[in-house]
């Protein structure tokens, strides 16, 4: 079980480079046909300074942290008793191609359900761009599985 004394905890913020190709890989794997997401031309036309970042890109930047499973490890969750939750994307302003964004993770909450066999972890992530101001506003829900407690009914 994770300890409710984990909320507030703030990891160290990381900045991560939205990368072209990888916008363009990544628009390709997602099935996305608007051309604004892999043509530099059309996004322009659309009145973009670059290649916008598809919605859920952000997600995939997270990823790129120094250590994408630190907050884990240092709230000592067990990553075979991980279940991905829930999450949800708050936009301030599309971002581009090229743009270095800066991503601070902290745990907004902690509770338990099914008489503690399920522990809920709630993830806020702010991402600000190179001058701090404020991109989007990622929240994960994380589920771990308590061996040996049983639902209460």
């Amino acid at each position: 079980m994770v300890d409710r004394s984990a909320i507030g905890l703030t990891l160290e913020p990381f900045t991560v480079r939205a990368e072209t190709g990888r916008l363009r890989f990544f628009a390709q794997a997602i099935g996305e046909e608007n051309p604004i997401f892999v043509d530099e031309v059309a996004a322009r036309a659309a009145g973009h300074d670059g290649l916008p970042l598809p919605p859920t890109f952000l997600f995939t930047m997270e990823l790129d942290g120094p250590d994408p499973f630190g907050l884990f490890h240092r709230l000592g969750i067990d990553m075979g008793r991980l279940l991905h939750g829930e999450q949800s994307f708050a936009y301030h302003r599309v971002a581009h191609a090229g743009e270095a964004l800066t991503f601070t993770q902290r745990v907004a909450d902690v509770f338990d359900k099914k008489g503690g066999a399920l522990t809920f972890v709630v993830r806020e992530t702010a991402v600000t761009d190179a001058a701090g101001g404020p991109v989007a506003d990622l929240t994960t829900v994380l589920v771990v599985r308590n061996p040996g407690l049983k639902e209460v009914r």
